[in-house]
């Protein structure tokens, strides 16, 4: 029986233990047969068909996006869209109009109307990654949404209504955000109907063999290599790591180990020593006006520093040539923000412009 199991998840399908499978529905990569893998998955089964906000909670590496595309694939929600978006993942000053979208000359580089993320998931599910790293001052709009279902598109007074189920997850205590000043409490709580604690893989150590024949036969069959057998003492390394990166350093270790594989026999590269994983920093917050400065600026040398005529910025831009114009110095862009001199060509500050 057991080997039968183990064969399901080298075939790369899709692993539950037992009789405790939510569906067929799910998606690959989520092997185990452990307790704590099982308790979650009895969570996920138990929460996918209702409606309640659900904050999934765990270290770096553990799953949490396929958790996620789980519960979403196992609701009533399913043939809907399921959209994924992480809050670290673009300047601060543009997520407002990337979770809820912008109306065409909202702003400079608004050169059409810009539909967000909530409307992209409307009556489907949208997973907030990395929650904890959402502004301060966006949270009330985020806060509104998971309340009332409306929102207003950056430059429209017009009200939206959206019908989406939110997941969110975070690597980090929000607890202890919220006791900071850093996140909203009343966010919190409503982010946290239902929490899923996602066991780092040193507390589910008795899957690693069944992930390592996992993706042992995904990354030979992806990379044209044939591994007929895994050796006792490399399985043994392997069970000894205490995996701070989690299910996902082990995917690349072995990835490393298939391309480094001759012979038939999977040969493991030098694991590197245990590093506390620490929290990377989310990138400088920028204002608003820092993210349409740096837009405008990478558009003018795109454009080599032309404002005016069919091929200059303004016309990127959707623009006219002096409202770009008073909005660059506004903004406090200058020629040497735009033109750089050539490093083979010493030229004076003074000599550089922007044509108009």
């Amino acid at each position: 029986m057991n080997t039968m199991r183990e064969t399901s998840a080298i075939d790369g399908q899709p692993f539950y233990p037992g009789d405790d499978a939510p569906g067929a529905a799910a998606p690959d990569g989520i092997v185990g047969e452990s307790p704590a893998l099982r308790r979650v998955l009895r969570l996920v089964e138990t929460v996918a068909t209702t409606d309640a906000a659900i904050l999934i909670r765990g270290e770096t590496g553990t799953g949490k996006e396929l958790i996620a595309g789980l519960i979403h694939r196992l609701s009533a929600r399913r043939g809907a869209p399921f959209v994924k978006f992480n809050c670290t993942a673009i300047p601060a000053g543009l997520l407002d109009s990337e979770l809820f979208g912008h109306e065409r000359g909202a702003f400079t580089g608004a050169i059409a109307r810009r539909i967000g993320r909530f409307e992209l998931a409307h009556n489907g599910t949208l997973l907030l990654d990395e929650i904890g790293d959402l502004p301060l001052e966006l949270q009330p709009k985020l806060l509104r949404v998971l309340e009332a279902q409306e929102f207003e598109r950056i430059g429209s007074t017009q009200t939206m209504r959206s019908d989406v189920r939110v997941i969110a997850a975070t690597n980090r205590p929000l607890e202890e955000l919220v006791e900071a000043g850093e996140f909203r409490a009343d966010l919190f709580y409503r982010l946290n109907v239902f929490p899923i604690d996602l066991p780092p893989l040193r507390e589910r150590a008795e899957d690693i063999p069944l992930l390592v024949r996992h993706f042992v036969m995904h990354h030979a069959r992806k990379l044209g290599r044939r591994i007929d057998s895994i050796p006792a003492d490399v399985m043994e390394m392997l069970l000894r790591h205490p995996w701070p990166g989690n299910v996902r350093e082990l995917q690349h270790v072995l990835q490393r180990a298939v391309i480094l594989s001759h012979g038939g026999s999977l040969q493991l590269p030098p694991l590197e020593a245990p590093v506390k994983m620490t929290r990377t920093p989310a990138p400088h917050a920028e204002t608003f006006d820092d993210a349409v400065r740096e837009h405008i600026v990478e558009v003018l040398r795109q454009t080599n520093g032309v404002v005016a005529g069919p091929r200059g910025a303004a016309v990127r831009l959707g623009l006219k040539r002096t409202t770009l114009l008073s909005r660059m110095q506004k903004l406090g862009i200058t020629p040497a923000d735009v033109v750089p001199a050539p490093l083979w060509f010493p030229v004076a500050p003074s000599t550089r412009s922007i044509a108009v």
